[in-house]
């Protein structure tokens, strides 16, 4: 194997664990999300951990993170509770950085 393929070989192993890392930081961040929106919602306890593996499942729907803001808004909406996309995106953001924090230690 040349020096070439050796390296090539390298970044791919890189990328698919960056890959594998970025989603599994991605999964714990909407779990957590998920329990923040129990939270609003009333859930506590198995009903608040079955909600937050029902958002892990909803990003599932779509790239990005659309498929969740709009399961959110629809539960949300459902129970009365009022909450915008942008305080939904912020929560979005401040949980990815805790889930990425938790990741690397």
């Amino acid at each position: 194997m040349s020096g070439f393929d050796k390296r090539r070989e390298g970044m791919e192993t890189k990328f698919a664990l960056d890959e594998e890392q970025k989603f599994k930081a991605t999964v714990r961040r909407n779990k957590m999300v998920g329990h923040w929106a129990a939270e609003r919602l009333g859930l506590s306890g198995e009903a608040a951990d079955d909600y937050a593996a029902s958002v892990v499942k909803a990003d599932f729907q779509e790239p990005g993170d659309q498929d969740i803001i709009r399961k959110l808004n629809a539960d949300f909406a459902a129970k009365g509770v009022v909450v915008n996309d942008d305080e939904i995106r912020a929560e979005l953001t401040a949980r990815m950085a805790d889930a990425v924090s938790q990741a690397s230690r």
